[in-house]
């Protein structure tokens, strides 16, 4: 895995109270913005790497994932557009940095996948990757909001309920977290997308 440093990032926390983290990630190496569509698609199968099978999502980050699941599936039937992911993770394996959470697939397909949260209609969480074509392989774009941006409840969201569910650090965590699944990419995904 790549350290943080391979990437640019930022951290900015909003007048509003919102927590807005991006990510320019190193490119990644003999990979296609259609074989990370394809990845996002198929979380929930299982790979093989060195002779030895293993749920996708668990290797994608051996140390920080715990469990992924599709919670509902798409108007389709699949994975794509309209589906919902749960998603277990604790960023640095801390466990004060844990996440559950079940996101709506708001895109999916081979510019980016975005997810998104909402609590009684106010989006609350929304986390967007997008992919490009880079020199020897693709790019690939982050950007986490976690708050509302405006509202009562936002407003109440963000001052008392995200510092606690999503602190400043968890945020630091995630950059770190993210830049590492990110670059693990590289090794994972040719070789699989090449015997699908």
């Amino acid at each position: 895995m790549k350290p943080v440093g391979s990437a640019r990032t930022t951290q900015a926390r909003l007048p509003n109270g919102q927590l807005v983290l991006t990510i320019e990630h190193d490119p990644i190496r003999g990979v296609t913005p259609a074989m990370l569509r394809w990845w996002f698609e198929t979380l929930g199968q299982s790979i093989t790497h060195e002779g030895v099978t293993y749920p996708r999502y668990l290797l994608w980050h051996p140390r920080d994932h715990i469990h992924w699941e599709l919670a509902a599936r798409s108007p389709s039937g699949g994975t794509g557009q309209g589906a919902q992911f749960r998603i277990v993770e604790a960023f640095g394996a801390n466990p004060g940095h844990y996440v559950d959470s079940t996101e709506f697939v708001e895109k999916l397909d081979e510019e980016g996948i975005s997810l998104v949260r909402r609590i009684a209609g106010t989006e609350i969480f929304r986390l967007e990757h997008r992919f490009g074509v880079a020199e020897r392989g693709a790019s690939y774009r982050s950007r986490m909001t976690v708050g509302g941006a405006s509202g009562t409840f936002a407003w109440f969201f963000n001052r008392f309920v995200r510092p606690v569910v999503f602190s400043d650090a968890m945020g630091s965590s995630w950059l770190t977290h993210n830049v590492e699944e990110v670059s693990m990419l590289e090794h994972l995904l040719p070789a699989s997308y090449g015997a699908r």
